[in-house]
């Protein structure tokens, strides 16, 4: 799976699902400071689930009705960067191709997929 990080999403993050096998375009890697419209217009592009820490994302695809291939809101508040790549990790692993089309949020003790409105 192609995944785009915000640039607020902790490095481990990003190490770990690489490790993991997955292609993860890193916006503190490519163009820092960027406005959340082009994050996902590039995400778009890209076909790439993008994970944020960011909830202006919500308010970009639900409330703006912005296209978008899916998002991963994290809402992981003092987690331990490397415990919260566990938490993430976990997560990919288990719902796979189901996190596509749908706009997740990941805390530390659930997950809330919330499906895309037709």
């Amino acid at each position: 799976m192609t995944f785009l990080a915000d640039e607020n999403v902790d490095a481990p993050v990003v190490v770990r699902l690489r490790n993991d096998g997955h292609k993860v375009l890193y916006i503190a890697e490519l163009a820092p400071s960027i406005e959340d419209d082009f994050i996902l217009d590039f995400a778009n592009t890209e076909s790439a689930v993008l994970l944020t820490n960011d909830k202006d994302f919500g308010e970009l695809v639900f409330r703006q009705r912005r296209a978008w291939f899916g998002v991963i809101l994290l809402r992981l508040h003092e987690v331990n960067p490397s415990v919260m790549a566990e938490i993430v990790a976990s997560v990919v692993h288990e719902h796979g191709t189901a996190l596509l089309n749908c706009f997740p949020v990941i805390s530390r003790t659930k997950v809330r997929i919330r499906q895309r409105n037709s």
